[in-house]
């Protein structure tokens, strides 16, 4: 019997399911704190700020590959990222909130699943705000930008969140997100995804990708369970 197991016995529970989240978009709103400290990152080397819509567009993705698809030399995007963490880690807490029924959503879940956070914001400071939110006690394993060598849409964390929660045949597993790089990620590891509308893409755009689309998290773990 493995130590997840006995762990759910002594809970009075066994989780067979296994679910994923994403973070921005899903479970938290950092939108106000992400554009201000890119504003900060641009004005450290005297340049003009994006328009907000084409750097919120980008949200889910690494922060460099942010820069560099927003016009940054690919050589210069590291500098970007240091000044960006270097204001973010000052604000995020203040100017994170979480989502509506993001917090009902995760505590429902966790009476029939396991739990993950696959993000590709770094480790630390998601872990600060789960921690801030009372959150990361729901959470037996979190996956950040530093834990991999490829990030989302890359389906390497969404495979390294699944071995250390010892997915094994039999267990079921979604992805609940809110971009199609979480989509695309999930779909290449071999789960199921579902869209929520809570965060940075639309219905349209999410419905080329998701195997399921609902309002929010808390929609979103209410359909798994059904499942």
């Amino acid at each position: 019997m493995d130590s997840n197991t006995i762990h759910q016995m002594k809970e009075g529970t066994i989780r067979s399911k296994i679910v994923l989240f994403d973070l921005d978009g899903t479970i938290i709103d950092s939108t106000e704190a992400i554009l201000e400290s890119f504003g900060k990152a641009y004005a450290s080397f005297g340049l003009e700020v994006p328009a907000e819509e084409e750097i919120k567009s980008l949200i889910g993705l690494p922060l460099d590959v942010m820069f560099v698809k927003l016009g940054v030399e690919e050589s210069e995007a590291m500098a970007y990222v240091k000044a960006y963490k270097e204001h973010y880690r000052t604000i995020h807490t203040q100017k994170t909130v979480l989502l509506p029924n993001a917090k009902e959503a995760i505590e429902f879940a966790h009476g029939y699943a396991r739990l993950g956070i696959v993000t590709t914001k770094t480790s630390e400071y998601s872990r600060i705000l789960l921690e801030h939110f009372d959150l990361m006690k729901y959470f037996d394993v979190l996956i950040g930008r530093q834990e991999v060598e490829h990030p989302k849409p890359d389906p390497e964390p969404v495979l390294k969140a699944l071995s250390a929660l010892e997915h094994s045949f039999g267990d079921v597993a979604y992805f609940v997100g809110d971009t199609d790089a979480d989509m695309i990620a999930a779909e290449e590891a071999g789960i199921a995804c579902v869209g929520v509308l809570c965060g940075y893409m639309s219905k349209e755009q999410l419905s080329e990708c998701a195997d399921f689309i609902q309002e929010d998290a808390l929609e979103a773990v209410k359909l798994i369970e059904r499942i």
